[in-house]
């Protein structure tokens, strides 16, 4: 059974992706100083980011926001 959910931009989209995405369009640093994370500002990698963001969702949260922002604009 598949769950639909056509308002949702981020619908099939993993966190990985939206991290890595991030990333390449900003960098560290920017992404750093548009989400205030120590994750994004020190020993950075992806897979630190992921584990930090799957256990914290407030940070989770302003990350899809910023993705949302700059990649799902209609």
């Amino acid at each position: 059974m598949t769950n639909q959910q056509p308002n949702n931009p981020l619908h099939g989209i993993k966190l990985e992706t939206i991290v890595t995405e991030l990333v390449e369009h900003y960098g560290w640093d920017g992404l750093g100083k548009r989400i205030n994370i120590n994750c994004f500002k020190f020993d950075c990698s992806v897979k630190s980011s992921l584990k930090f963001l799957r256990k914290t969702q407030w940070a989770r949260d302003k990350v899809e926001n910023l993705y949302i922002s700059t990649f799902c604009k209609k």
